[in-house]
């Protein structure tokens, strides 16, 4: 008999975000639904705990400021409608906070599975917090995993997509920690000439392969 573990398939940065159909609490759901807006796609363990409740109502008061960026939310664990449904409503009723976002139920794990949210070392039953950033075109430009034991700082989530989006914009890295308003990093230059050419150029000069401008 193979006893072995089978190993997540893990997607891909840069590549087509895993393409998927489900049900949610707001009727059925697709990837090409969000076709033209960022999503974020972020996985819970399961309904009616203590740390997934603190991550939904987080992103639930949050919401208003991923709208502000075209971004979309959308939730995932593989509890059933009903119980994400009663789970909301349970929100609503406790803490005030009102989940406004549609939460897929993959009772089947098929979206799991495909996002690489089943970790066999941490559960074989449940999605770990998985977070996925997949921009306008649905290819998929970041993820972000966290145990079990501990919540995601949604205001990360946040200060990422906007770090994505400036990226993009403007075609620059952004440091650690990076907030809007701040300066960007240069991308480096490719040719001995350029490097030494750069310390002129007006940016924030520090070495030829890390300067700053503002946006």
């Amino acid at each position: 008999m193979d006893n072995t573990t089978q190993q997540p398939v893990m997607p891909q940065l840069n590549r087509p975000a895993p393409d998927f159909t489900a049900k949610t609490t707001h009727g059925e759901k697709s990837l090409a639904d969000y076709k033209g807006k960022w999503l974020v796609l972020f996985a819970h363990p399961s309904d009616f705990t203590p740390v997934c409740t603190t991550e939904f109502s987080g992103f639930a008061t949050r919401a208003e400021d991923f709208k502000a960026l075209n971004t979309e939310l959308l939730g995932l664990s593989v509890d059933s409608v009903h119980s994400h449904i009663a789970w909301a409503r349970s929100i609503k009723q406790n803490f005030g906070v009102e989940i406004t976002f549609p939460i897929i139920a993959d009772l089947n794990m098929k979206v799991a599975h495909a996002y690489g949210m089943i970790q066999p070392g941490a559960s074989d039953t449940a999605a770990v917090r998985a977070t996925f950033v997949i921009d306008p075109e649905g290819v998929l430009r970041a993820m972000l995993y966290y145990p079990m034991t501990n919540g995601r700082s949604v205001d990360e989530v946040v200060r990422l997509v906007k770090s994505l989006q400036t990226s993009d914009a403007h075609g620059v890295a952004t440091p650690e920690a990076w907030q809007p308003g701040q300066p960007v990093i240069v991308p480096p230059p490719a040719t001995l000439d350029a490097a030494e050419a750069r310390a002129s150029e007006g940016y924030e000069y520090t070495d030829w392969y890390f300067c700053k401008k503002a946006l």
